[in-house]
């Protein structure tokens, strides 16, 4: 029987955002808060890793945000690219 009740405040945007995303995987929030307590428990800890990025990838993710960067057609024009 579920009668227990979890509370968070987030920002009104996340929020909207996160349950447009689980309406469209036809979750509730209940459903998606279960799921992600139930992954608590089988990962005794957050179901992923948590890190603070080091310098040279807080770098990659800057220079992707700002559109540089390569972009391939496919693995073999990586693979070619990378020499392997």
């Amino acid at each position: 029987m579920k009668t227990a009740t979890a509370r968070a405040r987030i920002q009104p945007e996340i929020k909207e955002r996160a349950e447009n995303i689980l309406h469209d995987l036809g979750l509730s929030v209940s459903g998606a808060f279960e799921i992600f307590y139930r992954q608590i428990i089988l990962n005794n800890g957050l179901p992923f890793d948590v890190q603070i990025p080091n310098e040279v990838t807080r770098k990659a993710m800057k220079a992707s945000l700002d559109g540089e960067g390569k972009a391939f057609n496919s693995a073999d024009e990586l693979f070619e690219d990378l020499g392997i």
